[in-house]
C-alpha cells in the first residue's frame, strides 16, 4: 500500500461521527476532572475498607469528641464573676458597653422628643430629598408616609421607634467600620488579600452565630444587640467600597496623577467620586442586614419590633405576630427605596433633581428646617409625642379569626388535594425523615469522604481539606447527630429552592412579562427580615420542621430566581443567534447554549441558596425546627451558653462546609 493511501485511510469514528481520541492514559490525565475522579476512586478503594475495619459503621466515636460545654460554662461563670473587678472589663469593655447604651438611649430620646409628627415628616422629607425631589422623590416620600402611618395605626409606634433608634446607631457604626476597612482593602493589595477570607467567612455565618460571643461578654441587652449587628452588617459596606475603589477607571487616575495630584488628592478627587455608586449600594445592603439583625437581636433583650414578633411566635399568636411583622416590612421597604433612589440620582441629569435652589447641600438644609418646624408646630399645638391611642386599629383579633376559619381550612384539608397539614406530613415522612435517618446511620467516615469528594470536584485540594476539617469539627464538638439533622433540613430546603428557583428563573428570562410581574414581588420578599417569614408558615403549617423549611425556601427563592434570570439574560447574543441560524428550537437553545454558558451564574445561585436556606433553618428553631437551631435559642433564652455556643460553632462549621462544597474556585471554573 502506498504512503498516500496510508495517509488517506479513514479514521475511526464514534456513532455520532466524532473522531475517537487516541492517547490512552495521556489523554485521560489531560482532563483535570477525570484526574480528580480517578484519584477519588483510588482513595475510596484504599480508605473505605480500612475505615470500615477500624471504626465500623457507627456514628461519630465518643473517643474523638471533646466536651466543650463544661469549659465554656466555666468561662461564662468567670466572666460573670469578674465583670465588676477585672481591668479588661472595667477599663475597656465597660466603656464600650456604656457608650453603646448611651448612644442608643440618646437617639431614642431625640426621636421621642420629636414626637410622631416630627419623626414622620422628617422621614418623608429625607425620602423626598434622597429621591431627587421629583417624581421619584414623591413616590419614595409617599412610601415613607405610608410606612410610619401604618406603624402608628397598628399600635406599634413605640416598638418601631426603639427599633429605629437601634438601627440608626448600628448603621452609622457599621458604615464607618465598613468604609475604613473598604478604603484599606481598596488601596492595599496585601490588606485586601488578608480581609477577603475574613469577609467570606462572615458572610456564610448565620445571624444567630453573631449573638453568642457578645452575649457571653456583654450579657443580654443593648450592647450585645448593637455590637452583633455592627459585625453582621459591616461586611457589605467594606466589600463594595473596596470594589468601587479598585474598579476606578485607570485613565482617570493617570490623568489625575499627571496633573501632580498626591495619593490623598487622587483618593479624594478621583477614586471616591468614581466609587459613589458602589458605596451607596454597600450602604443599602448594610441597612437591610442591620434591620434583619436588629429584629433577631430581640432574643438577647434588644426589645422593639423583634421582641413583639418573638413573643407572639412563642405563643403562636398569628395576629399579634402579623401586627408587629408588617411594620418591620414597611421600615425595610422605606429604607430600601430611599437608599436605592439616592443611588439612582447619582447618574440623573441636573434638571431632574428638583428645583435649582434646593440642589446640593441646600436641599438637606431645607429638610432639616422642615423637620424642626414640624417638631415646633407639634409642641405648640399640644399634640402628644406618642401616636394617639384613638388612632390605632387592633388587627390581631381579626387576623386570628381569619386564621381560625380560612387558614384553618387550608391547614386541615381540602377535598381531593388535602391541606397544608397533610402536605407537611407527607413532606416529613417521605423526604425529611428518610434523609435524616440516612445521614445519621451513614458511617461518619463515609460522610467525611463524601464531603471531601464533592468539595474536590468543585474546587481544589485546599477547598476539600477545609470542608473536611469543618465537618470534622462538628463531630469533635459532640453534636454530630444534631448537625446531621440540621444538614438534612438544609438539603431538603435547598432541593425545593433550586427546583422552584431555576424553573421560575428560566421562565422569567424567556418571557418578559413574567419578569416584570415578578420584580415587585421579589423586591418585597428580599427586603423582609428572616423573622417575618415564620409568621405565615406557622399559620399554615403549624410548628415543626416543615414550617421552618417552607420559610427557608420562601426566603432564599428571590435570590436564586434573580441570579438565574440575570445569568440566562447575559448569555452572549452571538451564541444565541448562531444557534437560531442552525435551526435550534427554544428548548434546544436553552439546553445546549443558555444553560451551559450561564453555568457560573447557576453555581452562584446554588451557593447563595445554601447560605440563605441555612440562615432561616436555624431561625426555624423558634417554630419547632429543632436540632442546632433549637440549641442556640435554648442557650440564648436560658443563659446556658455552653449549649448555645457549641451549637453556634457547629452552625458556623456547617455553613463553612456547605459554602466550600457549592462555591467553585476560579481555577475550577477556568478548567471547566
Amino acid at each position: 500500500m502506498s504512503a498516500t493511501a496510508t495517509k488517506a485511510a479513514p479514521e475511526i469514528r464514534k456513532a455520532d461521527g466524532e473522531p475517537v481520541r487516541r492517547g490512552g492514559i495521556k489523554a485521560l490525565l489531560a482532563n483535570p476532572l477525570r484526574v480528580k475522579f480517578l484519584l477519588l476512586a483510588v482513595v475510596a478503594a484504599v480508605l473505605a475498607p480500612v475505615a470500615a475495619t477500624v471504626w465500623g459503621s457507627g456514628s461519630w466515636p465518643t473517643a474523638l469528641s471533646v466536651d466543650l460545654s463544661g469549659p465554656l460554662n466555666s468561662f461564662n461563670d468567670w466572666v460573670i464573676d469578674n465583670r465588676e473587678t477585672h481591668p479588661l472589663f472595667l477599663y475597656f469593655l465597660l466603656h464600650l458597653s456604656n457608650a453603646a447604651t448611651s448612644s442608643v438611649d440618646a437617639v431614642y430620646q431625640v426621636l421621642q422628643a420629636m414626637g410622631w409628627i416630627g419623626v414622620t415628616l422628617g422621614a418623608v422629607l429625607v425620602a423626598w430629598r434622597a429621591g431627587g425631589m421629583g417624581r421619584t422623590g414623591l413616590r419614595v416620600a409617599v412610601t415613607a408616609l405610608g410606612a410610619f402611618a401604618l406603624c402608628g395605626l397598628l399600635g406599634m409606634w413605640e416598638p418601631a421607634i426603639l427599633t429605629l433608634a437601634l438601627m440608626i446607631v448600628a448603621v452609622a457604626v457599621s458604615a464607618v467600620v465598613g468604609l475604613l476597612l473598604g478604603l484599606a482593602a481598596g488601596l492595599s493589595d496585601r490588606f485586601n488579600r488578608m480581609l477577603r477570607p475574613v469577609l467570606d467567612t462572615m458572610q456564610v455565618l448565620p445571624a444567630f452565630a453573631y449573638l453568642l460571643p457578645f452575649v457571653l461578654i456583654f450579657g443580654t441587652g443593648t450592647p450585645a444587640a448593637l455590637f452583633s449587628t455592627v459585625i453582621y452588617a459591616a461586611p457589605p459596606m467594606a466589600r463594595l467600597t473596596a470594589l468601587g475603589l479598585r474598579g476606578a477607571a485607570p485613565t482617570v487616575l493617570e490623568a489625575s496623577a499627571s496633573l501632580g495630584a498626591s495619593p490623598l488628592q487622587r483618593l479624594w478627587t478621583a477614586r471616591l467620586p468614581l466609587a459613589r455608586k458602589e458605596m451607596l449600594l454597600g450602604l443599602n445592603q448594610t441597612i437591610m442586614m442591620a434591620l434583619s439583625m436588629v429584629v433577631i437581636a430581640a432574643l438577647v433583650g434588644a426589645g422593639g419590633l423583634g421582641q413583639e414578633v418573638y413573643e407572639a411566635l412563642s405563643t403562636v399568636d398569628v395576629g399579634k405576630a402579623l401586627a408587629a411583622g408588617v411594620p418591620i416590612v414597611l421600615l425595610a421597604i422605606w429604607l430600601d427605596r430611599t437608599t436605592a433612589a439616592a443611588g439612582e440620582q447619582l447618574d440623573a441629569p441636573a434638571h431632574s433633581t428638583g428645583p435649582g435652589f434646593l440642589r446640593g447641600l441646600r436641599g438637606w438644609v431645607a429638610v432639616l428646617a422642615g423637620t424642626v418646624a414640624a417638631v415646633v408646630a407639634g409642641k405648640l399645638s399640644g399634640v402628644t409625642k406618642i401616636w394617639p391611642e384613638a388612632w390605632t386599629v387592633d388587627i390581631s383579633s381579626s387576623v386570628n379569626t381569619f386564621n381560625e376559619s380560612v387558614i384553618s381550612n387550608l391547614h386541615d384539608g381540602l377535598p381531593l388535594i388535602g391541606g397544608t397539614e397533610v402536605w407537611a406530613g407527607h413532606f416529613t415522612d417521605w423526604l425529611l425523615n428518610p434523609l435524616r435517618e440516612g445521614l445519621q446511620t451513614m458511617p461518619w467516615w463515609l460522610v467525611l469522604l463524601l464531603v471531601g469528594a464533592f468539595a474536590l470536584l468543585v474546587g481544589t485540594w485546599r477547598t476539600a481539606l477545609t470542608a473536611v476539617l469543618a465537618m470534622s469539627a462538628v463531630g469533635v464538638m459532640g453534636v454530630w447527630p444534631k448537625s446531621l439533622d440540621t444538614l438534612s433540613q438544609v438539603l431538603a430546603g435547598l432541593v425545593l429552592t433550586l427546583v422552584l428557583g431555576f424553573a421560575i428563573g428560566i421562565l422569567a428570562a424567556r418571557v418578559g412579562w413574567v419578569e416584570r410581574m415578578l420584580r415587585p414581588l421579589l423586591d418585597a420578599m428580599q427586603t423582609m427580615p428572616q423573622f417575618v417569614y415564620l409568621i405565615p408558615v406557622v399559620a399554615l403549617f403549624a410548628v415543626g420542621r416543615s414550617a421552618a423549611i417552607v420559610a427557608a425556601v420562601v426566603y432564599a427563592l428571590p435570590a436564586v430566581v434573580r441570579i438565574t434570570t440575570q445569568g440566562l439574560r447575559q448569555v452572549d447574543p452571538a451564541a444565541m443567534e448562531a444557534a437560531r441560524s442552525l435551526g435550534a428550537g427554544g428548548i434546544q437553545q436553552l439546553r445546549q447554549v443558555q444553560l451551559p454558558l450561564a453555568r457560573p451564574a447557576l453555581l452562584l445561585a446554588v451557593n447563595q441558596g445554601v447560605v440563605l436556606v441555612l440562615a432561616v433553618v436555624i431561625v426555624g428553631g423558634l417554630v419547632g425546627g429543632g436540632a442546632l437551631g433549637y440549641d442556640v435559642v435554648f442557650g440564648l433564652s436560658r443563659g446556658d451558653l455552653g449549649v448555645g455556643l457549641v451549637a453556634g460553632a457547629a452552625i458556623v462549621c456547617l455553613g463553612l462546609m456547605l459554602d466550600r462544597v457549592t462555591q467553585p474556585t476560579a481555577a475550577t471554573r477556568k478548567d471547566s
